[in-house]
This record gives C-alpha cells, structure tokens and sequence, in this order.
C-alpha cells in the first residue's frame, strides 16, 4: 500500500519575472516497508519536496494522499493531527526545544497526542537508546553537540506509531559511524512498515534505499531502483551508487 502519493505536483515562489519554479509535476509513490533516498544538486527542489510531502508547505498545484487521505481535503487542525500522529519529519535545522532535555524532546509528540507522561517518556528513552544517546537524555539542547542533536531529531521522529518518516540530510553532522547508525535506525523503521524518504547527498548511505530519486531543476530526472538487500538492515550494492554516479556524468 502507498503511504505517500505525490500527483503532478509543482511548487512556484514570487510571481513575473522573478517568479522560481521549485517543482515541476513532481510524481512520486512510496509502499510502506520502502525507503527511497531524494538527490540532486543544491536547488533541485529536494528540501521543498519533504516540506510538502509532509504538509508543512502547499503545492502550487497537484495533490498529496498520506495513508490514501487527501491533505488538500484536510482542515489546519486535522494536518496537525496527522503530522503528530503519522509523519515524523528530520530537519535540517534539528528543530529541538532548548528548554526540553533530549528525552523530553523524543517523548513530546506522543505527550501532545494524549500518551500518559510515564509511557511517552518510556518510549524516548527507547528511541534514544537504538541511536546510543542512553547516556545523553537529561541532557539540554545546548549540551549535546550538532551529532548528537541530529541523532535526537531521528528519535523523535521515529518513537511511536509513525508510518511515513521524511529526512533532511539525516547524517549530514554524524561522523561514518553514526551515520550508519542513523541509517540502521531507519531502515528498522521500514521493517516496521513505515514508508521512508531522505534526503541526502551521500551517494553511499543512498545506497542503503529500495530506490534512488534524482531531481534536477525541480524534475525528477531519474529513478534507479537498488538491487534487495541480503538483510533488512544491510547496504545494497551497486546501483544506487552506480544510478549517482551516472547521473553526474550525464551532466
């Protein structure tokens, strides 16, 4: 089943001549269980694709479905529902509560979404501690360093029941081993069922994805689907890195 459908969506900013067309009748679907990895250049479109895919942002034109619900269909109230409920979303920027400890940041969804204190602090503590960061959850933004803010940001985003997970550069501050690690954690996710997109520009961790997306100038230019991995959690070799590959030197 496709948790995420994306028709003919495109995304314009400004109006005339200084008017930036982000996305051009963008097409994409994504099963529960699957993990497709978005790259391109900077300015392809990749960082608004996530921003509409998870309701943060409006396409100028073409429809969202999450878990075949229609979000043009959807009051802001109901957007925010699903969002706490279904979507967990990385972003670039983290966006952690300095006024929260790391555990407190994991566990504040399931809080807001009625989960007793106790059982949503439970489930953070879990969530940290598949990410390493046991040792880390009483403390404060300002106390962990860019990694491991990042590695907090994955855990809030996968504690729970979440079905679709959307990921901004997920490893983008993380050394090759907590990158591994972070990509290790979504692909559980997956086996979980969740339907999962990243964003990146690391030809290797895109080759731990079902399938690879190439946007340029807000088209998807390309689709490279990877060869099934030997273990739910392991890399596949070859073609997604091949499939980047290619593409670079088709430009």
């Amino acid at each position: 089943m496709s948790l995420l459908e994306l028709h003919d969506i495109s995304k314009s900013y400004g109006e005339g001549a200084s008017e930036v067309h982000a996305l051009d009748d963008v097409e994409l679907s994504v099963d529960g269980g699957h993990l497709v990895a978005v790259m391109g250049p900077s300015g392809s479109g990749k960082s608004t694709l996530l921003t509409i895919a998870g309701s943060l942002e409006e396409p100028t034109s073409g429809e969202v479905r999450i878990a075949d619900a229609s979000l043009s269909r959807m009051s802001r109230n109901d957007k925010a529902r699903l969002r706490r409920r279904t979507v967990g979303y990385v972003f670039q920027d983290f966006n952690l509560l300095p006024g929260l400890t790391a555990a407190e940041n994991v566990a504040l969804p399931l809080e807001l979404d009625g989960i007793p204190a106790r059982r949503a602090h439970q489930a953070g503590l879990a969530a940290l501690e598949g990410l390493a960061l046991a040792d880390r959850a009483r403390h404060y933004r300002d106390q962990l360093s860019g990694g491991e803010r990042q590695r907090v940001a994955l855990a809030r985003a996968v504690v729970g029941e979440r079905r679709l997970l959307l990921a901004d550069e997920p490893s983008g501050a993380l050394d090759s081993t907590n990158g591994e690690a972070v990509m290790t954690m979504i692909r559980h996710a997956c086996e979980r069922g969740v339907a999962a997109v990243v964003v990146t520009h690391d030809a290797h961790l895109a080759s731990w994805a079902d399938r690879v997306v190439f946007l340029r100038d807000g088209y998807i230019v390309n689709n490279v689907t990877s060869e099934a991995p030997d273990s739910p959690i392991a890399p596949p070799a070859g073609n997604g890195v091949a499939g980047a590959e290619t593409l670079e030197e088709s430009r």
